[in-house]
């Protein structure tokens, strides 16, 4: 489910899904309460609600015919709550201008109380892969 502020972003050129640092966030749903109308940056999203942050840009991003696609994450040694979404935005290092994109509480293997060690979130190999505009 894509944030109405992230297909904008896409609209104005202010998402490039290959080559901007596209980041994944574990959520904890009882912390956060999605709004997929009106949340536009990773401020809107309040830190009790991250279970864990991935380090690193989504690695080897495609886009063809709208399908955005690129390798799995891995994030080491998660602990915390439980989470039921992932959120997928654009890191720009300041939150107030890290646009959000996706909200995802439909994968496989959600929910997922981490215990410590590392969790893969792996990408559907389906036609959407991990979104389709």
């Amino acid at each position: 489910y894509l944030y109405d502020k992230g297909r904008e972003g896409f609209a104005i050129a202010g998402i490039n899904w290959p080559s901007d640092d596209i980041r994944v966030i574990l959520v904890d749903a009882a912390d956060y309460t999605v709004n997929q109308s009106t949340h536009d940056f990773l401020d809107d999203v309040a830190a009790g609600g991250r279970v864990a942050v991935s380090a690193a840009t989504i690695a080897n991003k495609s886009a063809t015919a709208g399908v955005c696609d690129g390798d799995d994450v891995t994030f080491t040694s998660v602990s915390g709550d439980q989470f039921e979404a992932i959120i997928i935005y654009k890191h720009t290092g300041t939150e107030s201008t890290s646009r959000l994109i996706a909200y995802m509480d439909t994968y496989t293997g959600l929910p997922l109380t981490p215990n410590g060690g590392n969790i893969t979130l792996a990408w559907p190999n389906d036609s959407n892969k991990i979104f389709k505009l």
